[in-house]
């Protein structure tokens, strides 16, 4: 009997089992730097960030904010909301952060159907400004902050940059007139229509657009035409709301750079 052949397979089956637990013990290393959570930025960092993509939005007067959405050469398309421009009328003007004002035109392409959407655009003399990057809509408890200009009880708009904190309060299941879906705690004031709603990471999750605590209590109504129930009426009327970015992704060629992550708290 060879008794070489016989001791072979267990010094083999041995280093499988080896190799095999080196093999499993390197795939959780991977995986557990796969899950990392990720960054999360300073509240000074986010007030940076919000300040760089958000400018005012302009006709005769202030009438609101907008946000950098993207550049193609020296063309940088603005999102803000469609009754931001309803306030006004062209021309239409843009005022960035660095003071600079800038003509803006209407896009033929502003397909946003019902929802409180709009884009502008125009064209820069050479300036390089920063551009927002998207990520994906907020859950129930996610920080958030928003940007935007006030307006001052005068029309002038002098308040300065507007920065918030709050929390999503409630997300509806589908959305309101307009589009807006995102319930928050954040205080929005007048002006800061079509600033950005961004979280943690300082992605743009959001586009605000409705304060809280109305002048009128209208009924909340639904973009199907059905109305709220007393009950969720009232959650509604006392948080600030944005339309949610995926609306902004459905209709754009804008994508998110998010990458499916969404922010931890």
């Amino acid at each position: 009997m060879n008794w070489r052949k016989l001791t072979l397979v267990p010094c083999v089956g041995g280093l499988l089992i080896t190799l095999s637990t080196w093999a499993a013990n390197v795939s959780g290393s991977k995986l557990s730097q796969a899950e990392k959570p990720p960054t999360l930025l300073s509240v000074q960092q986010l007030h940076s960030s919000a300040q760089a993509i958000t400018v005012k939005v302009m006709s005769q007067s202030v009438l609101g904010s907008g946000i950098l959405l993207q550049r193609q050469n020296l063309v940088y398309t603005v999102l803000t909301n469609a009754h931001v421009l309803r306030a006004g009328s062209l021309p239409y003007r843009i005022q960035t952060n660095d003071g600079r004002i800038w003509s803006a035109d209407v896009p033929k392409t502003n397909g946003f159907g019902k929802n409180d959407l709009a884009l502008l655009q125009f064209h820069s003399a050479g300036t390089v400004y920063t551009v927002a990057s998207l990520g994906s809509s907020p859950a129930v408890g996610d920080q958030v902050f928003a940007g935007g200009f006030p307006i001052a009880e005068d029309g002038t708009g002098k308040k300065g940059f507007g920065f918030t904190a709050g929390k999503v309060s409630l997300v509806l299941h589908k959305a309101l007139e307009g589009g807006y879906q995102v319930g928050c705690t954040n205080d929005i004031q007048k002006g800061m229509s079509g600033g950005p709603l961004l979280n943690r990471r300082g992605f743009v999750v959001g586009v605000n657009g409705m304060h809280a605590y109305p002048l009128w209590d209208a009924p909340s109504v639904f973009a199907d035409g059905s109305e709220a129930g007393p009950a969720l009426h009232q959650r509604i009327i006392h948080l600030s709301w944005a339309v949610p970015i995926e609306k902004v992704l459905q209709n754009t060629g804008v994508r998110s750079q998010e990458s499916g992550v969404r922010s931890q708290n």
